[in-house]
Formats: structure tokens, C-alpha cells, sequence
């Protein structure tokens, strides 16, 4: 089965569950970690405060989908958590939320001979990033960006 097919599928079956329950879909990812598949949903609500209960309960309500459709051929493990206070922005829609937001950009290649931008984001566009990096503005093209975290500063 094609991955990205599947994850389409897994999305287009577990978003109404967690919109049911008053949480947002925040990413859902399928990978293969050594010998082991995991099925991990990050989920989010309006407040930014994911308990375990609340994962528990999108587990919950996950798994009985997932008895019940087995959407997926081969055995996997189910993980439910937060994204977490240094969450990846995956989405222009998670880009959107944090502009203005301390990020780590990093990206593929080298850019004024650096892996590695942190910075506050200041925009985007599908053409680019621009943060404020070191007192500069700084472009960054998105194409040559590998994954953008945001850098909660307590």
C-alpha cells in the first residue's frame, strides 16, 4: 500500500474522532523504527494543555476506529501525545500560528555556510522563509528547508 495514501486515509479517519472529542489533529505520522511500526497522532486543544487523560482518551477512541476499519496491513504500535512545547511546524497553518514565535530552521545544504538558523519568524511564503536571525533579516528559500521547530524560551 502506498505511504502516502495510507496516511491520507488514516487522517481522513481519525480527524473527525479527535474534532468529536475537542482536540485538533495537529500531525499524524506513520514510520517504521527498527523492526517496529508506530502509529502516532499528535493532538492539540485550544488552551495548549494536553494531559495523559486526554491522550488516553483519543486512544481510546482511535483504537476501537482502527479494531473496527484495520486500515493498516501490517502490526504497529499507537502513540497519542501533545507536539510538545518545541513542537515541529509541519503545516503553513502551524507557520501561520507562531509568526513571531522563536523557531530553529534547519535546513539542507549549506545557506551563508550554516545548517542551522534560529531566529524569530517573521513570514512566509511558498517560495520562502524569513526570519530575524542575529539582529538581520534573513530568506530563507523554502525548498532547502529540511524542518522548522518552534523554541520555547521559558
Amino acid at each position: 500500500m502506498n505511504k502516502n495514501y495510507l496516511i491520507d486515509k488514516l487522517i481522513e479517519l481519525v480527524k473527525p474522532i479527535t474534532e468529536q472529542l475537542n482536540y485538533e489533529l495537529y500531525h499524524l505520522e506513520y514510520v517504521k523504527e527498527g523492526q517496529d511500526n508506530y502509529l502516532r497522532i499528535y493532538i492539540e486543544k485550544e488552551d495548549g494543555r494536553i494531559s495523559l487523560e486526554d491522550c488516553e482518551k483519543v486512544s481510546r477512541a482511535v483504537s476501537d476506529m482502527l479494531d473496527s476499519e484495520d486500515p493498516i496491513p501490517d502490526s504497529y504500535y499507537l502513540e497519542v501525545s501533545s507536539p510538545g512545547i518545541d513542537r515541529i511546524l509541519y503545516t503553513d497553518k502551524h507557520l501561520e500560528r507562531y509568526i513571531e514565535s522563536s523557531v530553529l530552521v534547519k535546513i539542507s545544504g549549506l545557506l551563508n555556510g550554516k545548517k542551522k538558523f534560529e531566529g524569530e519568524l517573521l513570514g512566509f511564503n511558498s517560495e520562502e522563509l524569513k526570519i530575524r536571525c542575529e539582529g538581520e533579516e534573513l530568506s530563507i528559500p523554502r525548498d532547502k528547508v529540511s524542518s522548522v521547530s518552534l523554541i520555547c524560551k521559558l
